[in-house]
This record gives structure tokens, C-alpha cells and sequence, in this order.
């Protein structure tokens, strides 16, 4: 699983551009602030979670994306995220999960650390630039 997962974050990182990390503070469970100058674009971060190039979500999650077929089914639903999470805890959620759970095999979107198993090529660089992770955080935000 994990030499999947990391040929898969290999090509979401070349699809993505491999932009720099932006900074950011952890509070308690969250990110509390957006690590773009721009507001997140829901209708953006849906197409972002249901790429199969770019975010590749639907691989591990099942998610309110009816048109999108053959969802995962090894980690939680992104059904009712919103309801569950703020969005600074959406926001920490998708830039490194480890925070919150270390055994987690969830990658982290917006950090420079990955698994070993990743491309030289890749190393020290995020998959989702930093206005890709407020837009996925904007449509997590709006499944409640």
C-alpha cells in the first residue's frame, strides 16, 4: 500500500506543479488561518477531490460525487466533513493528517514531508499548492 501511495503522490506532485510550502501555525487541532491570499473556490477544490491526476481523494475516500464511479472505500466518507470539522481542522486535515493521527496513511498535501519512497525529483515539495488546499478546504466546508 504504501509503494502505491507513493508513486501516487509522485505524479499528484509533478500534476500539481510542485510548488514551495507556505507557512503556516498549527493551533490546538487546526490551521486557523488560509495559507493563500485568495478565498478558497469550492467548485475548484470539488474537481480538485475528484481528479484522479491532482488529488486522487476518491482513491482512498468515498465522497458525495455521484458521477465520479469506483470511490474508495479505505478511509472515512467526505459526506458531512463540514459538520464535522471547522475549517481550520479541515485545513490541518489535508495539510499533514499525521498532526493529528501519526499512523495515518493519508499524504500530506501541503508539506515537505513525505514518505521515503518518493522521487528524488519530488522531495521537499507539496502536492497541492497552497490555493489548492483552500479550495478543497472551501467544498469540505460546504458537505454538511
Amino acid at each position: 500500500m504504501r509503494a502505491v501511495c507513493a508513486v501516487l503522490l509522485a505524479a499528484a506532485s509533478v500534476a500539481a506543479g510542485a510548488q514551495e510550502v507556505a507557512s503556516y501555525t498549527v493551533e490546538g487541532d487546526g490551521i486557523p488561518l488560509p495559507l493563500a491570499d485568495a478565498q478558497g473556490d469550492p467548485q475548484r477544490g470539488r474537481a480538485i477531490v475528484a481528479s484522479r491526476q491532482l488529488g486522487l481523494c476518491l482513491l482512498c475516500h468515498p465522497a458525495p460525487i455521484p458521477e465520479e464511479r469506483f470511490q474508495g472505500d479505505l478511509a472515512p466518507s467526505l459526506a458531512g466533513a463540514g459538520a464535522r470539522y471547522s475549517p481550520a481542522q479541515l485545513r490541518l486535515r489535508v495539510v499533514d493528517p499525521r498532526r493529528i493521527n501519526p499512523a495515518s496513511f493519508m499524504p500530506a498535501f501541503h508539506s515537505a514531508h513525505q514518505p521515503s519512497r518518493i522521487g528524488a525529483a519530488w522531495a521537499g515539495k507539496p502536492i497541492l499548492s497552497a490555493q489548492q488546499v483552500e479550495d478543497v478546504v472551501a467544498w469540505l466546508a460546504t458537505l454538511r
